[in-house]
C-alpha cells in the first residue's frame, strides 16, 4: 500500500456526520483537564516506572524508588511529588522517612490495565 492510498484509508471518502451522535457526544463530554494533566504525568518513563514499582511493591520509600530508578534522591522526590499532586501517589511519614503508595484502586487499576493491554499486544504481534 502506498503512503497516498494509506493516508486516505484513514478519512472519510464523503463528507458527512450523524448530528444525534455529535450533539449527544458534546453534550455528555466531561471536562478533560485533569485527565490529560494525569496521562501526561503518566507519559513521563521516569513516573511511570515509579508508579509500576509502586504497583509491585505497593509502597516505597523516596530513597527505594532512587535506588529503583538509579537517580539522586532529589530527582525521585521531584517525580514522586508531582504524582502526589495529580492524584496518582500518596504519602506518609514515619519518623525520618517518607513513604509513597499509589493513591488509590482506581490509580492500581488503571496502571495494572495499560500493563496487560501492553503484554496483549505483545502475544498478538508474534
Amino acid at each position: 500500500m502506498s503512503k497516498k492510498e494509506s493516508a486516505s484509508a484513514d478519512v472519510c471518502e464523503v463528507q458527512c456526520f450523524d448530528e444525534e451522535k455529535v450533539r449527544s457526544a458534546r453534550e455528555h463530554l466531561p471536562e478533560v483537564g485533569g485527565m490529560a494533566r494525569m496521562f501526561k504525568a503518566l507519559g513521563d518513563e521516569t513516573r511511570l516506572k515509579i508508579a509500576l514499582a509502586l504497583l509491585m511493591e505497593k509502597e516505597l520509600c523516596v530513597c527505594d524508588v532512587a535506588n529503583i530508578l538509579d537517580s539522586t534522591v532529589a530527582t525521585a522526590s521531584h517525580h514522586l511529588r508531582l504524582l502526589r499532586s495529580l492524584g496518582l501517589a500518596k504519602s506518609r511519614k514515619d519518623g525520618k522517612m517518607v513513604y509513597y503508595s499509589l493513591d488509590d484502586e482506581h490509580v492500581r487499576q488503571m496502571i495494572q490495565m495499560a500493563t496487560e493491554h501492553l503484554q496483549e499486544d505483545k502475544i498478538r504481534d508474534r
